[in-house]
């Protein structure tokens, strides 16, 4: 079991710069941005600057320059965070950055290209990885999509898009969305398809700095459940959250050359992201005694993350071309702000309502039913069966206990239904066939046959549900 940590920890900061497009270097604007990745530090000239004026130099917890690889921030910077979810804390990695600057390349990347993906796709295989690796623990993953335009909540994984979701506070789990569809997942590709689903519904829009500039913050949540044994011999469950955030980016409107729905858009954008610096300023000012988290949909969803119980990085994105100086500096700044900010992240121990908890009791009222049928061996569920193995040692065989558990109540069932089944076909033939008996009476007789077969009917169903739930966490 983990302990509990109440010590605080400082939001992690890194910076990644791309390197300069066709675009820019066919305009000729020249490379105003250098890195030293092994200091961490980033330096801006300004192209306009007065005789005499020096760079701007911002240090970070690590930065990521031109040449780096998905892997290289992934690997260093959010496996050791996607490690703490799994052990039950809560986690959040966002991206941060002007429009066209990689915070979509950084957050989802080439999918196909295994050296191109992204940390959604790299923390999707991270998870199941470790799940398929764990012994002794039992593992239920959920995954939520949500949308935030023009400061309206969308479910992307609801069938009705038109719906407004709604944010709600609990007193012991904090800020949530009411109503938010929930996919339990078994592996990586289940994962991925939630996320395609979402990704088909998401508000994507043609702007002359990005072709798919994303015109909404999103993000995906994944909520990991694991069962343990504890030292106390009773069954505990921890509960991690992660928040993976890709926000929309802010530029002036005269850049973008946005029309139409588009000013609008951006105002609501810039709207979200202002309410987010200063709910950032207001954290790490010493001197605020309110923190502004209700001014926006966004900031009050990021509320934990951002001096509340959770890890958080934010990954900086920035291009580097004399052309964005303000729009870079601005961006420096907000994420030099950021690296102030304490959190006091937790392990989330046996909270309630918890999906695993739900699921477990379930399959031992079903199992009890089953066993009280005769349907189901005590002896065989309680002990697994061991071998000889060629050294002659005793292992247990761990294939036996899972025996397939599932399959075996499957085919026990299955077998006692089609009995069940065809014995009342026969006593229904029987009671057609029976002279001495009235009609009213064969009616009622028959009526409570046609009871019985409904009744089996639902049991089937309980069953079936049953084999479904183990195979979802075992």
């Amino acid at each position: 079991m983990c302990s509990k940590t109440k010590s605080s920890e400082a939001l992690k900061v890194v910076v990644r710069c791309r390197p300069i497009n066709r675009k820019e270097d066919a305009a000729g604007y020249d490379r105003i941005v250098s890195m030293d990745v092994k200091l961490g530090q980033v330096t801006i000239r300004n192209p306009r600057a007065n005789h005499g004026e020096l760079p701007k130099t911002f240090t970070f917890d690590a930065v990521y320059d031109a040449n780096s690889k998905q892997a290289d921030l992934y690997d260093e910077t959010v496996r050791p965070l996607i490690d703490s979810v799994l052990q039950g804390f809560n986690g959040t990695i966002f991206a941060y950055g002007q429009t066209g600057t990689g915070k979509t390349y950084t957050m989802q990347g080439l999918w196909v290209e295994t050296d191109k993906k992204g940390v959604i796709p790299n923390s999707f295989d991270h998870i199941f990885t470790h799940i398929s690796r764990s012994q002794n623990q039992q593992y239920l993953v959920r995954a939520s999509y949500l949308e935030i335009y023009q400061e309206e909540i969308r479910d992307l994984l609801c069938k009705d898009q038109t719906k407004k979701l709604e944010l709600k506070e609990n007193p012991e789990s904090g800020v949530y969305i009411k109503d938010l569809s929930s996919f339990v997942t078994k592996n990586v590709k289940e994962i991925e398809h939630v996320m395609n689903l979402g990704n088909q519904a998401r508000s994507v829009a043609c702007t002359n700095m990005n072709e798919y500039s994303s015109r909404s913050h999103t993000i995906f949540v994944i909520t990991i459940e694991c069962s343990e044994l504890g030292v106390d011999g009773e069954e505990h469950i921890r509960v991690g959250k992660l928040n993976l955030v890709d926000l929309a980016g802010s530029e002036r409107q005269s850049k973008t050359g946005a029309n139409g729905e588009r000013p609008k858009e951006a105002s609501k954008i810039n709207l979200s992201l202002s309410a987010l610096g200063n709910v950032i300023s207001a954290l790490v000012d010493g001197r605020s005694t309110h923190i502004p988290y209700r001014d926006s949909k966004l900031t009050r969803l990021l509320q934990d993350s951002l001096g509340g119980n959770a890890k958080t990085i934010m990954v900086a994105t920035m291009g580097p071309a004399s052309h964005h100086y303000d729009e870079t500096l601005s961006t420096l700044r907000f994420a030099n702000r950021a690296k102030n900010i304490k959190n006091k992240p937790r392990v989330n121990e046996d909270p309630k309502d918890t999906l695993l908890r739900e699921f477990q009791e379930e399959i031992a009222r079903l199992k009890a039913q089953l066993e009280k049928r005769g349907m189901l061996s005590k002896k065989r569920r309680r002990n697994s069966r061991r071998k000889k193995s060629v050294d002659g040692d005793n292992v247990p065989e761990m294939e036996a206990e899972e025996d397939n558990e599932e399959n075996l109540i499957e085919k026990n069932v299955g077998n006692y239904l089609k009995e069940q089944a065809e014995r009342l076909e026969q006593e229904k033939a029987a009671i057609q066939d029976d002279h001495s008996l009235m009609a009213d009476e064969k009616l009622k007789l028959i009526e409570e046959k046609e009871k019985m077969m409904e009744d089996l009917t639902k049991e089937q169903k309980a069953t079936e549900l049953l084999a479904v739930k183990f195979k979802v966490i075992l």
